[in-house]
């Protein structure tokens, strides 16, 4: 089967001397994975190594044959070059950690286009922005809709978060954040990406990533730590 769609590159793996296995996420297709022969050689132009740089935005023509093995592309081009994302180390390791919670995060190869155009209208946001310490704490909270757990805000009033359950509650129990934690969490929810960026200290961001973290791994099979995260927080230090 032959398409044309969007195409968000989640990761690229060298294979052997000169080929990539490339994850991404489309837009007609959820996840899928290509091999992308010869990659290194400058013979094939129109797979540059640099189309498959984190979260680059592709337009494609792949063949599918949709049987759960790899995946070709027949063509490719940059949807919308990045101005500043590759360039500037704040936002180049942004890219690098979300990419890495995208990987462990989309494990079906079915259509999400909801998620597609709120990624790419983010992406672009950041290519556009430089005031975005918050922007990955708000993404991955935003993401958890399109997800299927985003938190269940009803009872927000509650002093505790449930990070198992993904409610609030009057008591703290197995699972809960502390009142703190919780307080921090509650600042989160109603953040917006052009909001101001200094709602957090550089201590109570990091005590944010981390609740986040430990909400996706509470409720994504086979979720792992971001090995950038230690990156990030340097960046961010």
């Amino acid at each position: 089967m032959q398409v044309k769609t969007k195409a968000i590159v989640l990761s690229s793996l060298k294979y052997q001397e000169k080929s990539l296995i490339v994850k991404c996420f489309t837009q007609s297709n959820g996840l899928k994975t290509y091999f992308v022969r010869d990659a290194f050689s400058s013979r094939k132009s129109n797979q540059k190594i640099a189309y498959f740089q984190p979260l680059t935005i592709l337009e494609i023509e792949a063949v599918h044959k949709n049987k759960g093995t790899l995946e070709n592309f027949k063509e490719i081009k940059i949807a919308t070059p990045f101005q500043t994302i590759h360039t500037d180390i704040l936002k180049s390791t942004i890219v690098m950690f979300i990419s890495e919670i995208l990987h462990h995060s989309i494990h079906e190869e079915e259509k999400n286009e909801p998620l597609f155009i709120f990624l790419e209208t983010a992406l672009l946001w950041l290519d556009n922005h430089d005031q975005n310490a918050n922007f990955h704490l708000i993404l991955m909270l935003e993401i958890t809709k399109y997800l299927g757990f985003y938190p269940d805000i009803s009872e927000i009033e509650f002093p505790f978060f449930n990070l198992n359950e993904g409610f609030f509650t009057p008591f703290h129990g197995i699972g809960s954040l502390t009142e703190h934690e919780t307080n921090l969490f509650k600042k989160l929810i109603p953040l917006k990406f052009d909001n101001d960026q200094k709602t957090f200290h550089v201590l109570e961001r990091q005590i944010v990533l981390k609740t986040l973290i430990d909400y996706f791994s509470c409720h994504l099979d086979g979720f792992r730590k971001p090995k950038s995260l230690e990156v990030l927080a340097a960046v961010f230090s």
